[in-house]
């Protein structure tokens, strides 16, 4: 692996109610299944404690067995539903714009998804189709030789999320590439945790946002503009999960806008020290 000429800044980024106002699945699957969107997730839930059960198998469980008889579960399907997920206001232009501003500043700048949602139904957006993300680290399905989704191929919940975050740190990508266990010089990590992001908006970024903030990062909790309900940001805040919160709005000189930009040149300002601590240091050891 080799490092980067310049700083590189990995924002991460929940998708439920983090860029988009709603679950995903609720915006178009669940109602053309003819299942109420309440009781799809209630009877999804008692299903996961009848069966101690993965929460997040149990709802893939449940898209499967309600499309019976209806339609085929294909990744053009989940696609196509994720091509109409509402999202917050400016987030479709939020991905490049921030990377250009960051490569304006000497920082590049990666987005990531990690989320308990669908990854084909987040590959169907139009910012995900015009490449803005590094990698999506999500819920998947496997499909049989038909096409068909037959079986589970991720599970993405809220403890193994902070998973991702370590293989983005040392440029592992690849969920099965163990080398992502292997011990790395400080100098050498790719994407120190003081030069990540983490975005969400609830309990289940928690390990996400811990794991950040206790190591230097950077995590925000937001909440929905419309609704201004800042309950959960407010208790994430009392118990030390976020260093700081914002309305869930991405255009150009909102709060969140400003906060991100002003991440970048904290970054950008602390990396030029940091490169010269690791220059001299290792001179001093040839000596």
């Amino acid at each position: 692996m080799v490092l980067s000429e310049k700083p590189v800044l990995a924002i991460c980024y929940d998708f439920d109610k983090t860029l988009s106002p709603d679950d995903m699945q609720a915006q178009g699957y669940i109602q053309s299944v003819k299942y109420d969107v309440q009781k799809f997730w209630k009877e999804s839930n008692e299903l996961a404690t009848a069966n101690d059960m993965d929460t997040n198998l149990a709802y893939m469980y449940m898209m499967i067995q309600a499309s019976y008889g209806k339609f085929y579960v294909t990744k053009n399907a989940l696609m196509n539903y994720g091509s109409h997920v509402a999202l917050y206001e400016g987030v479709k232009e939020w991905f490049e714009r921030i990377r250009q501003y960051g490569d304006a500043h000497g920082v590049t700048i990666e987005h990531y998804i990690i989320s308990s949602g669908l990854k084909d139904m987040i590959e169907g957006t139009e910012m995900a189709k015009a490449g803005a993300f590094e990698k999506i680290y999500a819920s998947s399905f496997m499909y049989n030789t038909e096409g068909v989704a037959c079986w589970p191929a991720q599970a993405i919940n809220y403890t193994n999320k902070t998973q991702f975050l370590f293989r983005i740190q040392k440029g592992i990508l690849d969920i099965n590439d163990p080398k992502v266990n292997d011990y790395f010089q400080p100098e050498d990590i790719r994407v120190p945790f003081r030069n990540m992001v983490y975005i969400g908006d609830s309990d289940t970024d928690i390990p996400c946002m811990s794991l950040v903030n206790a190591n230097g990062g950077h995590s925000i909790g937001v909440y929905d503009p419309i609704k201004k309900d800042t309950t959960k940001v407010y208790r994430m805040m009392q118990q030390h999960r976020i260093r700081y919160y914002a309305e869930a709005d991405y255009r150009d000189g909102s709060e969140l806008d400003t906060l991100v930009k002003e991440i970048i040149h904290k970054t950008t300002a602390h990396e030029i020290l940091e490169r010269r601590f690791v220059r001299d240091k290792k001179e001093a050891l040839t000596q």
